[in-house]
């Protein structure tokens, strides 16, 4: 990649007037709040610093992008009080240096996006009620995360998460045995306020899941995905679907592990289109030590008109880092994928660091057309009980989907 380093640290002068005062304020007031009230006790201060630099090169393109953002969440957590409890938490995103990418709302379409804009929001606000163990609801801006996030989830690798306007029911009613339900008015995506699709408002969002705890095998789950989505119909959708996770021990250090799940999603709500796609994933693996192997086959099907979507998952967690395949071709996609994994013991000369390495070939699930290729790797390093340091690289290689891309990111996180 080529990047002129010299226009990314450089001060954008305009952005950084109009953005940090802003942020001060914000900031200031949320941490004077916090401080006023920590001396009672009755709330807790926690605090999420993260920089990032993401470079993308992708044919295509004259540019190559260069994101150099800090995101700084602070928040307020208060302490039950007959069972009632609440959070408070903001966030700035700052953009250091003059920003050359395409963050999908500043119109700098020659070089590629990284959905990361500048901002200033209220990322959650919600009370919840836990007048026992076995119930709790909760109602305000929050994040959503079901089972492995495929279906719903916060997306937490950029930069603003995914939140949803909701009230939340969870229910356990017996041992091992775990109800889910939410309803979702307004879903807030990760490209901020200003994005034409950052909001989807008057949204009415379903979600049910019930989740069943088999003693030795693992957990056996259904989940149902109603989405009635105005601001985009096309993605207005019904799925209904099984699935199974779990680990199991077959010698000293070492488990098999397997997933499993089948879904089925067809129109609803607003949407124009018919149809009844349906989704598969198989993935077995195992865990010897402090190494985890992983092969899979997920299948995303499509008709050639439409193809089945997950608008609400955590994308960027599947179907490889170079984010091609967030928006599922007409066509379907079949994803053949090998995850391998290592991390050191707490106790050895690198504590806690993790390698992970992945391979994907993708094609279509109709018409026998070859994406392309993508291997990803990673590399995360705690430092202290603050600290984490993150490098990790994805390249695609197009065959007859896209266009070659590749990806890097270089990242420091703390947690207070």
């Amino acid at each position: 990649m080529k990047v002129n380093y010299n226009r990314l640290i450089s001060a954008d002068t305009a952005n950084m007037k109009q953005s940090f005062p802003r942020f001060a304020l914000f900031l200031a007031a949320l941490l004077g709040s916090t401080a006023a009230h920590a001396e009672t006790q009755q709330v807790t201060p926690y605090a999420d610093i993260r920089y990032r630099l993401e470079l993308v090169e992708q044919a295509g393109l004259p540019d190559t992008a260069a994101a150099s953002t800090l995101r700084i969440r602070v928040g307020v957590r208060t302490r039950e009080w007959r069972g009632f409890s609440a959070v408070v938490e903001g966030e700035g995103i700052l953009v250091l240096g003059e920003p050359t990418y395409n963050d999908t709302v500043n119109g700098k379409i020659n070089y590629p996006i990284v959905a990361d804009p500048s901002d200033i929001l209220l990322n959650q606000a919600y009370v919840r009620w836990r007048p026992n163990v076995g119930v709790e609801v909760t109602g305000g801006r929050q994040t959503v995360n079901f089972e492995n996030q495929r279906w719903v989830g916060s997306v937490g690798w950029r930069q603003n998460d995914q939140t949803l306007d909701a009230a939340r029911f969870a229910l356990k009613p017996v041992k091992g045995v775990t109800l889910d339900y939410f309803y979702a008015w307004r879903v807030n995506r990760v490209f901020g306020p200003d994005s034409p699709q950052g909001i989807w408002r008057n949204t009415q969002i379903h979600g049910a899941r019930a989740s069943y705890q088999l003693g030795g095998i693992g957990t056996l789950s259904v989940h149902a995905l109603l989405l009635d989505i105005p601001s985009s119909p096309t993605l207005s959708s019904q799925t209904f679907g099984v699935r199974i996770a779990g680990e199991r021990k077959i010698g000293q250090g070492t488990s098999l592990l397997y997933a499993a799940e089948y879904a089925s999603q067809q129109d609803y709500g607003l949407n124009p289109n018919r149809f009844r796609l349906d989704y598969f994933l198989i993935e077995p693996g195992v865990r010897l030590g402090g190494f985890t192997l992983k092969g899979g086959y997920e299948q995303l099907e499509g008709n050639g008109v439409v193809a089945l979507q997950t608008p609400l998952a955590t994308l960027h967690a599947f179907n490889g880092w170079a984010d091609k395949f967030l928006t599922t071709p007409a066509t379907g996609l079949r994803d053949i994928y090998f995850d391998a994994g290592y991390k050191f013991p707490a106790n050895g000369p690198l504590p806690g660091l993790a390698l992970r390495f992945g391979w994907h070939d993708y094609n279509a699930t109709v018409g026998a057309i070859d994406y392309g290729k993508e291997w990803n790797g990673s590399v995360s390093l705690p430092l202290g009980k603050s600290f984490t340091l993150t490098a990790k690289v994805a390249r695609y290689e197009a065959n007859l989907f896209a266009t070659d891309t590749t990806k890097g990111w270089l990242q420091i996180e703390a947690k207070f």
